[in-house]
């Protein structure tokens, strides 16, 4: 059974159950995107019926952990706690979480204090689960924090871990540069030509894999995110070829 695991993000189409399914026939690991059809809140007791190592994506849609208003923030500091209680009773390794985001220049500042303060807030509920945070660096899109390496140091000072979006970072043109960090502990895994974030099979775009898995820290969880399931399968036939 090889260790790549295949995120639920590409069957969201199916139950959870039906997703566990397809899954364990290719790897061990799982990476459920808590969201929708897929919402750990709700379907938790599926995963202690499959023999699977899991991984959790914390919930995209509603979260932003940079929020200005305080009020949000708050809120989406609880469900993250919440979601990291479901993680220790199903014994996910890594939970992953979306670094927030700016609705306007003109709050960038407040935005990124209050970011600060939701990184505080990870790092005290960490010390009393399991899992371990990691926080994802995102894409092209303006709007995000999170987007270049320098932000690793926040990070290292919150003492919470980095989850590298190897797509994310080739669209920004610094894979290279996280890479050479070498501070991952989970690893996202997709394919582009480095203009769109287009989650490609790993092998169909432009992202030099065999540098990358060379590159990534023997530790590290590996999830390939696809957008159908098909794609994941080609994806681990093409890192058979590109693994050292």
């Amino acid at each position: 059974m090889n260790d790549i695991g295949c995120s639920t993000c590409c069957l969201m189409n199916r139950p959870l159950d039906e997703a566990f399914d397809l899954i364990a026939g290719r790897t061990g690991l799982a990476e459920i995107l808590s969201d929708g059809p897929h919402c750990l809140f709700r379907f938790e007791e599926i995963c202690h019926s499959f023999n699977l190592r899991y991984t959790v994506h914390a919930p995209v849609a509603d979260i932003n952990i940079a929020s200005d208003n305080e009020h949000l923030r708050r809120a989406a500091i609880t469900v993250l706690g919440d979601l990291a209680g479901a993680c220790d009773r199903i014994g996910a390794e890594r939970m992953v979480v979306h670094p927030g985001h700016v609705w306007g220049e003109e709050v960038r500042s407040a935005a990124g204090r209050a970011l600060n303060r939701s990184l505080g807030d990870l790092a005290a509920i960490q010390r009393d689960v399991n899992v371990r945070f990691t926080i994802e660096n995102m894409g092209a899109w303006e709007i995000c924090f999170f987007r270049e390496p320098g932000f690793l140091d926040r990070l290292d000072g919150f003492n919470l871990g980095f989850a590298l979006d190897v797509g994310h970072a080739h669209v920004n043109g610094n894979l290279e540069a996280f890479l050479e960090r070498g501070r991952a502990i989970h690893v996202h895994l997709h394919d582009n030509c480095g203009i769109r974030d287009d989650h490609l099979a790993c092998g169909d775009g432009s992202i030099d894999f065999r540098r990358v898995m060379a590159a990534l820290p023997p530790g590290a969880t590996k999830v390939v995110e696809p957008t159908s399931f098909q794609q994941y399968e080609r994806s681990l036939e093409n890192l058979g070829r590109f693994s050292p």
